[in-house]
C-alpha cells in the first residue's frame, strides 16, 4: 500500500516538475513578444500550467507551480522588480480562481481563466500605482481588462481541450477529476 502512494506522490511531483518547466519555458518566449499596444503587456500562456496544476491538484500546488515559475522566470529574465508584480498577482489570481471554482463549481474553465486572467492585470496594476504612488497609470484598467478577458478565453478553451484529451489514467493521481471535466 505504502509503494502505492510513494508512487502516486513521485507521479504528482514530476507532473507538477512538468508544469513548472512548461509555464516557465512559456514564461520566457513569451517575453520576447512585444506587445505594440500596450508596452509590458504578455498575453499570459504561462498560465496554462497553473491553471492545469489548479484544476488537477488544487490550490497549493498550483501556488507551488505560480511561486516557483514566477521566481525563476524573474531571475532568468534578469528582471527581479518584476517579480514583485508577477508573484502578487500571480498568488492573488491564483486563490480567486480557486474560489471561484469552489463557489460556482460548474462555471467553465474559460470564465475562470477570463476571472483570472483579468484580476492578474488589475492587481499589477494595483501593485505599480501603489509602488510609484501615481494613478495615473489606471487609465490602462479597460485596455488591460479586455486584453485579459481575450487572452483569458483562448487560455481557458487551451486548458479544457488538453484536460479532455489527457487519457484517464493520467488522472489517477489527481484526484480522479476527469469526471468533473465536462
Amino acid at each position: 500500500m505504502e509503494n502505492g502512494k510513494t508512487k502516486s506522490a513521485g507521479r504528482k511531483i514530476a507532473v507538477l516538475g512538468i508544469l513548472t518547466g512548461c509555464g516557465l519555458a512559456a514564461f520566457m518566449l513569451e517575453s520576447l513578444i512585444p506587445m505594440p499596444f500596450l508596452p509590458g503587456a504578455k498575453l499570459g500562456f504561462a498560465n496554462i500550467f497553473s491553471l492545469l496544476a489548479l484544476l488537477l491538484y488544487g490550490l497549493p500546488e498550483a501556488l507551488i507551480v505560480v511561486l516557483v515559475r514566477t521566481f525563476l522566470g524573474s531571475l532568468f529574465a534578469g528582471n527581479l522588480s518584476m517579480l514583485l508584480y508577477s508573484l502578487t498577482a500571480g498568488v492573488i489570481s491564483t486563490a480567486v480562481s480557486r474560489m471561484l471554482l469552489y463557489a460556482l463549481p460548474r462555471v467553465s474553465f474559460t470564465a475562470i481563466s477570463v476571472a483570472g486572467a483579468v484580476v492578474h492585470n488589475l492587481v499589477q496594476l494595483f501593485v505599480y500605482c501603489g509602488l510609484t504612488g501615481t494613478m495615473l497609470l489606471f487609465v490602462y484598467a479597460p485596455y488591460l481588462c479586455l486584453m485579459g478577458a481575450g487572452s483569458g478565453v483562448i487560455i481557458g478553451l487551451i486548458v479544457a481541450w488538453t484536460l479532455k484529451a489527457l487519457p484517464k489514467k493520467f488522472f489517477s493521481g489527481a484526484q480522479d477529476r476527469k469526471e468533473e471535466i465536462k
